[in-house]
């Protein structure tokens, strides 16, 4: 992709973000919304035109280059030390995924018992731990993947088996928003492969889902659990009639 492309492309993605359309673009700098799309469909927009949309989206052209070369890089997994660091202290872990959900630093203040300063004082953590990059006007850039995950065995999956897998087993899964399957099958290898493509099809259409979903204010989303769980298993009871 080159430079060009890649800054329009952050154009479009915050645009998106943050619940704006062509339309509002064309408004604020006062031309028609046909001259916009056909702007964005060429690429060719000068430096004034990028300042203006730059202006318009919360950055300066400097900040938004910045953001399209930082998109180019993004972290796919945490090392164990990192996501030690983050199962260390609550309000950090609580912190960390609201960011890493797009909120915003005043829609995490608002909803938990959290100060500014200590707001600030985590993110900074974050910062430094290059989950996020805390930018003017405590502005939070996220710096993971669409296809983040936690490591396999790593401390967040260990905190979230010892201190959130029962709690979210409790429900009886009988609500309208709620689902729960359980089956059991024999299956050959070729069979078991085509099994485990689906649950990642699946994983990747939660997650574009969840992308989809960051245009809506914060009062139009809310938190969803998803757990995929497969592997080799009879009942105990079943093991122990073993010959």
């Amino acid at each position: 992709m080159t430079e060009p492309a890649r800054l329009i492309s952050t154009i479009k993605k915050q645009l998106k973000s943050q619940g704006m359309t062509y339309r509002d673009v064309a408004c604020a700098l006062r031309i028609s919304e046909p001259s916009i799309k056909r702007m964005f469909a060429s690429g060719r927009l000068t430096v004034d035109r990028l300042v203006q949309i730059s202006n318009l989206l919360g950055f300066t052209l400097a900040e938004l280059t910045k953001e399209a070369q930082a998109g180019q890089i993004r972290l796919r997994t945490l090392t164990e030390k990192q996501e030690r660091e983050l199962v260390s202290e609550p309000k950090l872990l609580l912190i960390a995924v609201c960011a890493l959900n797009h909120w915003t630093t005043s829609e995490i203040i608002d909803y938990y018992r959290v100060s500014n300063a200590e707001c600030i004082k985590y993110l900074l953590r974050l910062d430094k731990l290059r989950v996020i990059d805390l930018l003017p006007g405590n502005r939070i850039r996220i710096n993971v993947s669409r296809d983040f995950d936690w490591l396999p065995s790593g401390p967040i999956k260990q905190y979230f088996q010892d201190r959130g897998q029962g709690d979210f087993l409790k429900s009886k899964f009988a609500q309208e928003d709620e689902a729960m399957a359980f089956v059991h099958g024999m299956f050959t290898d070729q069979a078991l492969a085509k099994m485990l493509d689906e649950l990642r099809r699946l994983r990747q259409k939660f997650a574009e889902l969840h992308e989809e979903s960051l245009s809506a204010p914060l009062s139009k989303r809310r938190g969803i659990g998803l757990l995929l769980a497969m592997r080799g298993w009879e009942p105990l009871d079943f093991t122990k009639l073993r010959r």
